[in-house]
């Protein structure tokens, strides 16, 4: 993800804020953090918004129905709501995603990645070589050493998520969104499977490291 993507975080509890500022940050975005709805509805609103629906001066759905009225803005509603009537109110309001308090930063940084990507503000890189390893990401094609290897669905579109972020760590709610388009995925013994298969395939297991307790990183370190 680019150190140009700009982020406004609409969040009045300053113990979250801290944390979730620093976190931000060091996966490589630009982060202006506001309090209230009066200020967010005034400040430049970035590339992404990131929005408590529990503000001090007014509810967070009102505020996400006055930005979509000037802004098509990608919107995450951050909250403690998670009611089902919740969700579909605050997507209704115009929001992209919605993710329920308390998470984990790997899981909004996951939510975070594939807003980007749906709505084009973060380009995959089309074509990734790591040692003798060469991944196609828009031909969806794979080579090691010159050799193409076949793989399934599954097993290219979690190679192609670790190549888009070659060298970077991963979490596996991003590999879970991204090849299954659900976080809930994260935890499952099928991602394992399917990365037990890919080292295979390829040949070279040490291209595909396991960060454990984090996700994954393609690398020839």
């Amino acid at each position: 993800m680019s150190g140009a993507v700009r982020i406004l975080l609409v969040e009045d509890d300053l113990d979250i804020a801290n944390a979730l500022i620093p976190a931000l940050r060091r996966y490589g975005l630009m982060v202006t953090h506001v309090r209230t709805a009066a200020d967010a509805l005034a400040a430049d609103p970035g590339d992404l918004v990131l929005l408590d629906l529990g503000l001090p001066d007014g509810d967070g759905i009102n505020v996400c129905r006055q930005i979509r009225t000037v802004s098509d803005v990608p919107v995450i509603a951050v909250t403690a709501r998670g009611e089902a009537a919740d969700r579909v109110r605050g997507l209704r309001s115009g929001a992209d995603d919605y993710v329920v308090k308390p998470f984990a930063i790997s899981e909004l940084l996951a939510r975070i990645d594939a807003v980007l990507r749906r709505t084009g503000l973060l380009q995959p890189r089309p074509r990734v070589t790591v040692g003798d390893l060469t991944v196609d990401i828009e031909a969806r094609t794979v080579q090691v050493a010159d050799k193409p290897i076949s793989l399934t669905r599954k097993e290219f579109d979690v190679l192609a998520v670790l190549a888009a972020h070659h060298g970077r760590v991963v979490p596996r709610e991003q590999v879970a969104l991204y090849a299954w388009q659900s976080v809930f995925e994260a935890s499952s013994r099928t991602m394992d499977v399917h990365v037990a298969s890919l080292r295979a395939k390829l040949g070279r297991p040490e291209l595909v490291q396991t960060i454990r307790g984090v996700g994954y990183r393609l690398g020839s370190d």
